[in-house]
Order: structure tokens, then C-alpha cells, then sequence
């Protein structure tokens, strides 16, 4: 599935950004709002974000963003979900 989020021409030159320089971000910046209100897992978010979970979860750590350690149903879903993707 895809998400298309408009957003003005101008908007990552403001930022000093290139154009995938900022939507990477704005996937990051969407995955990292998702997990801090408990709505999907790191491992999801990761996913989201295009990343590894370790990377999502040093990203969130610098971003002072509590992550709990999952229980092992929760990395067995996770799993789950990716091979599924894949």
C-alpha cells in the first residue's frame, strides 16, 4: 500500500532538504508518532520508516522517545507481519 501526502514544491528547499531527504524524514517523523502513542510496534515502525529496528530505535532514543522491551508475541508478530511483506 501507499500514502500520498501532498506538500508545497518549496517545502524541503526551506528545509535545505532534498526531495527524498524529506520524505524520508516525514516517514520517519510518522513512524516515530505512531510508536510514542503506542499505536504500532518498533518493529512496524521500522518498517514504516525504512529502516532496521535497531536503527528506529536509536533514532528514537536520541529523540528521548521511551521503548519499552517487547514480549516475545510481540516479536513473533512482528516477524510474522515482514515475511508476510516480503
Amino acid at each position: 500500500m501507499h500514502l500520498t501526502i501532498p506538500y508545497p514544491d518549496a517545502l524541503p528547499d526551506a528545509l535545505r532538504l532534498s526531495r527524498a531527504e524529506f520524505e524520508q524524514e516525514a516517514r520517519m517523523a510518522m513512524a516515530v508518532a505512531l510508536f510514542a502513542k503506542g499505536r504500532i510496534t518498533s518493529g512496524q515502525a521500522a518498517a514504516l520508516a525504512g529502516c532496521e529496528r535497531v536503527d528506529f530505535l536509536r533514532q528514537t532514543a536520541a529523540l528521548r522517545i521511551e521503548a519499552a522491551m517487547p514480549d516475545p508475541d510481540e516479536l513473533a508478530a512482528d516477524d510474522k507481519a515482514l515475511a508476510s511483506d516480503g
